[in-house]
């Protein structure tokens, strides 16, 4: 028997994959290589918290989702909205911007599918 998703979890799942636009690849590599600071890969890096909690939900079903993970999707959903409705004129260009962003898995120079 196939296992009901609330509509707002739907809804929340829907909106946070197309916020994250990195793959789980693409993140990881992502916070493995800021973590160290270059382009090594380090063992021991410490990686952010949330960018963490962000590729878990990536490698999830919908159906296995749990409420840390609805908390977490809706915590990223807000972010990168503030961060994209915040934004200075030539925001493209500033790296620290771009980078809080890939932390959570939002690349704002990759292009929307939706529109091409």
């Amino acid at each position: 028997m196939k296992e009901r998703i609330p509509g707002e979890t739907e809804l929340l799942w829907e909106e946070f994959h197309q916020i994250v636009n990195m793959t789980s690849d693409e993140l990881r590599t992502w916070l493995l290589t800021d973590a160290s600071g270059e382009d090594a890969l380090p063992a021991d890096a410490k990686l952010p918290e949330l960018g963490t909690r962000v590729l878990d939900v990536l490698r999830k079903r919908k159906v296995d989702l749990t409420g840390a993970d609805t908390d977490t999707m809706r915590q990223v959903v807000d972010f990168v909205e503030d961060r994209l409705d915040g934004k200075s004129p030539g925001a493209e260009q500033d790296d620290r911007w771009r980078r809080e962003l890939m932390t959570v898995g939002h690349d704002p120079l990759k292009p929307d599918p939706s529109s091409a």
